[in-house]
């Protein structure tokens, strides 16, 4: 018999501090960024994966926007060790998860999504997950979406 286990997505406080603090020290001191390093922009946040489980397959996603506005999830590479080094570019992973409401939605209605993307993105993180305790992700709001405004998971189903 297979359980499902839903993984919310977690504010990584910490994280996006660190990184928030990385680019004010750059522009503080007339710098430059290291080539091919990503930068967080203002309107992005770390989040975190946390894994209890490792052998997973994917369900689907949970993804509530309490209203109008777009929110873009980047997956981070196992290659990416926060406490050692700066994110780089080739360490962003595809297909990006796109979801969104726009201004004619019903309250009700659901997220909208690229599914295919979707599909193939919750995929990889549950590859990911067979290396990986824990996973770092970029979260980019846009046209109204902050993080107090979304609530987002990820279901899969546990393999045995």
């Amino acid at each position: 018999m297979s359980t499902e286990l839903e993984l919310p997505f977690r504010l990584d406080t910490q994280l996006t501090e660190v990184m928030r603090l990385r680019v004010q020290s750059l522009q503080q001191r007339g710098q430059k960024r290291q080539d091919g390093e990503r930068l967080l922009q203002p309107n992005e946040a770390v989040y975190r994966l946390d894994f209890s489980k490792q052998s997973l397959r994917f369900s689907h996603w949970t993804v509530r926007l309490a209203q109008m506005g777009r929110l873009a999830i980047t997956a981070t590479s196992q290659l990416w060790t926060p406490d050692l080094t700066n994110l780089m570019t080739r360490q962003l992973l595809e297909p990006v998860g796109a979801f969104w409401r726009t201004p004619g939605d019903a309250y009700d209605a659901s997220v909208q999504c690229y599914e295919a993307d979707a599909h193939e993105f919750g995929e990889r993180i549950a590859e990911l997950a067979k290396v990986r305790k824990v996973m770092y992700f970029l979260f980019a709001f846009a046209e109204g979406c902050s993080p107090e405004t979304v609530d987002c998971s990820i279901t899969f189903t546990v393999e045995n």
